[in-house]
């Protein structure tokens, strides 16, 4: 697993030439072209898990958890030309979401593979919310990532619990903590080139 990483480019990249192939109606959230998007940020997120698991089973360390992360982060906050503004705004909200799921990843690390004290899920998120309304973004992030780690603790996450968030940083984060609790919950691997 270390040679190749835990996301290679090559995979990002047949996911680009995938995206700028499909049809996408920005009004559709159920066409093929939305489909993609969704299977994309769980791919990643999926990764991301992966890479949380070798650190737990002891395959990697630390520091080497953080490259893994640093690495796919580094292939999937690249600008990408589309060919079409509708799917490079919404790639844009993936990769918000994704910054979201990696902030988590690398909390439950940091944290020992756990999460820092007792707060909740929910109290979490909604004191990220305040925190963005204050602007204080660095904040905002740090305390998704300690919900994020929740979830990676084995604490049940509910989206619509958060449906009320104002649009924004904080709610696309929210959404990478959906993925997160999926690929926790049923950590299968998207085929990226059906």
């Amino acid at each position: 697993m270390e040679d190749e990483g835990f996301y290679s480019r090559e995979r990002w990249n047949n996911w680009m030439e995938r995206l700028r192939d499909e049809e996408f109606d920005p009004e559709n959230d159920d066409g093929d072209g939305a489909r993609l998007f969704f299977n994309l940020q769980d791919d990643i997120t999926i990764a991301c898990t992966k890479a949380v698991e070798a650190y737990e089973d002891g395959e990697i360390d630390e520091d080497e958890f953080m490259e893994e992360i640093d690495e796919m982060r580094h292939i999937v906050m690249a600008e990408e030309d589309l060919g079409d503004g509708d799917k490079e705004m919404v790639l844009e909200g993936v990769q918000t979401s994704l910054i979201g799921v990696m902030a988590s990843c690398e909390t439950y690390v940091v944290n020992n593979g756990s999460a820092a004290d007792d707060g909740g899920i929910e109290e979490y998120v909604r004191e990220a919310a305040r925190a963005e309304h204050e602007d204080d973004m660095d904040r905002a992030l740090a305390l998704v990532a300690e919900a994020g780690a929740l979830i990676l603790d084995d604490e049940e996450f509910e989206a619509e619990t958060f449906d009320d968030l104002e649009y924004g940083f904080v709610s696309e984060w929210v959404n990478g903590l959906d993925s997160l609790a999926q690929a926790v919950s049923e950590p299968e691997t998207i085929e990226e080139d059906e």
